[in-house]
């Protein structure tokens, strides 16, 4: 299977269609093995443009989003980066692409998903990227404040925590909704309020 082939189709397709236009992003899409971070019994459908379940009632994000996402965010090389659900760590091998590996922290609700996340991205060259089984409405304190922080999964709200230790003038992306789910991004104020804006109607799945 030639994957990297299979891969390059799938970014030129996103770009074509403008799903993802920011060229940092489009490169880490075409660098990351996503077919590495996907179960063995849906790795051929790793390429298609849609989300795939990874074990716990977890998805993989589809990549159009993942890229649209890191484009919200505005990310450059050394910004610190607090990614609240690791999932199978794909989004967060995405982000070391912009960011550096050693600037990525990111949070596990289900410890077997975080183990199995660390290793991977050990063996894929990402072992610099620091994971921890833990609520990620908590956040990860000891390593703020962050330039930049997102959310994996649905959440009413941006969690207080997470807000806090975003660095004045630092963003915010995640899906955001009770019901409806919309994604938004937000500059945290040096008051801790946020300027808001929404970016369309997602689909995740809820954080835990």
């Amino acid at each position: 299977m030639d994957w990297a082939a299979r891969r390059g189709d799938l970014v030129d397709d996103l770009e074509a269609r403008g799903r993802v236009t920011d060229e940092t992003a489009l490169a880490a899409l075409r660098t990351v093995p996503r077919h590495e971070f996907v179960p063995e019994r849906k790795r051929d459908a790793a390429y298609e443009d849609a989300p795939l379940p990874i074990g716990e009632g977890q998805t993989i994000s589809a990549p159009h989003m993942v890229g649209i996402m890191a484009e919200l965010l505005d990310l450059r090389e050394s910004d610190t980066v607090l990614e609240i659900g690791t999932g199978c760590g794909y989004h967060a091998a995405v982000t070391a692409e912009l960011v550096g590996p050693g600037n990525v922290f990111s949070v596990e609700y289900h410890a077997s998903l975080a183990e199995n996340a660390r290793r991977r991205l050990d063996r894929l060259g990402y072992g610099d990227v620091s994971v921890r089984t833990g609520d990620g409405t908590d956040g990860w304190p000891e390593h703020a404040p962050y330039d930049r922080a997102y959310l994996t999964c649905a959440a009413p709200d941006f969690p207080e925590a997470v807000v806090e230790q975003v660095r004045p003038g630092g963003l915010l992306v995640g899906p955001l909704g009770k019901h409806s789910q919309t994604l938004v991004r937000a500059r945290r104020r040096a008051d801790g309020s946020l300027d808001r804006e929404d970016h369309g109607g997602v689909r995740f799945v809820r954080m835990q």
